[in-house]
């Protein structure tokens, strides 16, 4: 995540995505230059929901750059990457973020 932020704040890419994001502060997202979608885990010690939310307030205060900013609920840390193929929700949950990805 924090090589997409830096490489977003450098204008070196045209969008990016962060999926549960690590090692990113709030002040990287006041640079952000190009548009960028947030996907977070409701249940994540690394980048809490709280964080995420503080991150879309700064992302919402700059109508130059869209964004995109989701928690999911019910999920932990890396659960788009790293889920139980056997377990339905989180299947469910791991494709809705990949969609969110693509769009």
């Amino acid at each position: 995540a924090k090589v997409v932020v830096e490489l977003n704040k450098s204008g070196l890419i045209e969008a990016g995505v962060l999926l549960h994001p690590s090692f990113i502060t709030v002040d990287d997202t006041k640079d952000i230059k190009a548009p960028l979608a947030i996907l977070g885990a409701e249940i994540d010690k690394v980048s809490p929901p709280e964080l995420v939310k503080k991150f879309e307030e700064i992302l919402s205060s700059k109508p130059e750059v869209a964004s995109f900013v989701k928690i999911f609920p019910g999920v932990v840390h890396g659960w788009s990457m790293r889920y139980k193929s056997d377990d339905e929700k989180s299947v469910k949950s791991a494709e809705e973020s990949h969609q969110d990805m693509l769009n």
